[in-house]
């Protein structure tokens, strides 16, 4: 799926990682993860204050948008200070297994410019930072440190969950689509 493989590493230049983040900002996933996200909360009417309809879906929808735009920013950021590539390259690797735990640890790892992976502190600082900051916009039934905390996790779950995809989907979409080079 990102067509990178860790053999391939090259670090990004200051201008290149600006030009990922608005990709991945204003690209058309932010809004497609943003309404799944805010439809999710609708059915479950998390929270309940904002209520339900077009208003309350509104709300909804904002919140995870400006929720993974304060994520992104926060991350590049430290990106940029630390020297973090928190691209996905794929594994290279064969067996499930070895795939799987790849794809898992890469969630929470980035590369420094030597390519070489180590914990990501731009990346597990900018989740817990969207997760708690967003908790000052939300209703008082929502804002508590717990609920921070659960967000986080959530997350932590979702990005782990998208590396499995990036690594596996490849495999079954080959067939369909062709090779990709």
């Amino acid at each position: 799926m990102s067509g990178r493989d860790k053999n391939n590493f090259a670090p990004l230049t200051a201008g290149q990682k600006v030009k990922f983040w608005a990709k991945g900002l204003f690209g058309p996933m932010m809004l497609v993860t943003a309404a799944g996200s805010a439809a999710v909360a609708q059915a479950r009417d998390i929270p309940s204050p904002w209520g339900q309809g077009a208003e309350g879906y509104g709300h909804r929808f904002g919140n995870y948008f400006a929720k993974q735009a304060l994520q992104r920013t926060l991350r590049l950021g430290g990106e940029e200070l630390l020297h973090e590539d928190n691209r996905y390259f794929s594994s290279g690797e064969h067996g499930i297994g070895r795939r799987l735990a790849y794809a898992l640890k890469s969630s929470v790892m980035a590369r420094d410019d030597r390519g070489r992976q180590h914990l990501s502190l731009s990346e597990v600082g900018s989740l817990a930072g969207a997760a708690f900051i967003s908790r000052t916009w939300q209703p008082s039934t929502n804002n508590s440190a717990y609920d921070g905390a659960k967000s986080f996790a959530i997350s932590l779950g979702t990005n782990a969950g998208t590396n499995v995809l990036r690594e596996f989907l490849p495999d079954v979409t080959r067939p369909i689509f062709g090779k990709r080079h």
